[in-house]
């Protein structure tokens, strides 16, 4: 059994000075990490981030700093990291994306169910819109949502739907080809 011992009262009163600072200054942290970042949430986790971060490395904060300075160097480094994280992630996808663009050979894209040029307008006209534009033509999301004057959730929505239409207009017309994926289809597509 390990023994505990208490921690030296230096320790605890850097500890509770470090904590009442940061307590007294929450406001002007999170205000700093708001006019950094484009969401309040994002904000409030960065900042919360920060805190932990700097409640772990309390030993490393000198007599003679100034706490609120020391944090916002902290805080600075927590939004830094954010922005190298999301351009990482954002670069990978775009990458992802172009890849998968340029590797669909013609074979591929000919292999793909003809059908769906049949169906698509037998959907209810804004859902077969919705999969031109977005399926079909690659168009993003958020570009699509604000030309339609809506959010990107709504928009979520009703690309849901409207892919659920196609699948069942698709279960109805082509039945076992489109439980294999459409692919190499050799239903009785209307257009055939």
């Amino acid at each position: 059994m390990r023994a505990e011992f208490p921690a030296p009262a230096f320790l605890l009163r850097k500890v509770n000075k470090l904590e009442t600072t940061l307590i007294e200054n929450l406001e002007q942290f999170t205000a700093f990490a708001r006019s950094r970042v484009n969401s309040p949430e994002m904000a409030a986790d960065i900042v919360q981030e920060s805190l932990l971060k700097a409640l772990k490395s309390a030993d490393q904060l000198r007599e003679d700093e100034n706490v609120v300075a020391w944090f916002y160097k902290i805080l600075r480094h927590s939004i830094i990291d954010l922005y190298r994280r999301t351009g990482v992630k954002d670069r990978a996808l775009e990458l992802i994306k172009a890849e998968s663009d340029a590797n669909l050979s013609e074979e591929e894209t000919n292999a793909i169910c003809k059908c769906l040029d049949g169906l698509i307008p037998t959907l209810k006209p804004e859902y077969g819109a919705l999969i031109r534009q977005i399926d079909l033509s690659g168009e993003p999301l958020d570009k699509v949502a604000r030309a339609l004057n809506i959010t990107t959730n709504n928009l979520n929505v009703r690309l849901h739907r409207a892919r659920h239409q196609l699948k069942e207009r698709l279960e109805q017309t082509c039945q076992m080809c489109s439980k294999h994926g459409c692919l190499n289809c050799t239903c009785d597509s209307p257009d055939q």
